[in-house]
């Protein structure tokens, strides 16, 4: 069983409404507002629904998977809300950080110390990173712009740093 099995991680169509935040949201001054308000809205929701889904899947059709992983300076966790992409019984996860100008403090978290504990509504799965091959990081984010365009604009917009790419599946020792 990998983790997509695990958390029962899966995308569906998004519906009228989800695919107009989706552009919203892909833009430049969309990428700015959702990257500042995401976390509080989704915590909002996931509140109000008991853990079952979160404001990106309600508002952009967009499953989370909460990442934790150990800081690397703190030793503390840390958890970011992600949009994972499957990959085989696997998930990948973008350091897009919505195109923004700064590598997102989970992928250096994750360089530090590659273990994280993920949760998708109410499952939860240990997991190991390992930085995508050349060939995963192409097949990755080609499937990530087939189900949001923000990822190829963020692409597009990122150009003074390496976006990177992590494979996660779970430890074999689990």
């Amino acid at each position: 069983m990998g983790l997509t099995e695990a958390l029962d991680y899966r995308f569906t169509p998004p519906n009228p409404l989800q695919r107009t935040t989706r552009r919203v949201a892909a833009s430049t001054v969309g990428a700015k507002e959702f990257s500042r308000l995401t976390r509080p809205l989704d915590g909002l929701v996931e509140r109000a629904t008991g853990g079952r889904t979160t404001a990106s899947e309600v508002l952009a059709g967009l499953p989370v998977v909460e990442v934790t992983t150990t800081g690397r300076r703190s030793g503390q966790p840390r958890t970011a809300p992600l949009v994972a992409i499957p990959i085989g019984d696997d998930l990948a996860l973008l350091g897009t950080n919505f195109g923004g100008p700064s590598t997102p403090a989970w992928v250096l978290n994750l360089e530090a110390d590659p273990t994280a504990r993920l949760a998708h509504r109410r499952r939860t799965a240990d997991a190991v990173a390992r930085p995508a091959t050349d060939d995963e990081y192409e097949l990755v984010f080609a499937d990530a712009a087939t189900r949001y365009v923000g990822y190829e604009r963020y692409r597009e917009r990122v150009t003074h740093r390496d976006i990177r790419v992590f494979v996660l599946t779970i430890p074999p020792d689990a």
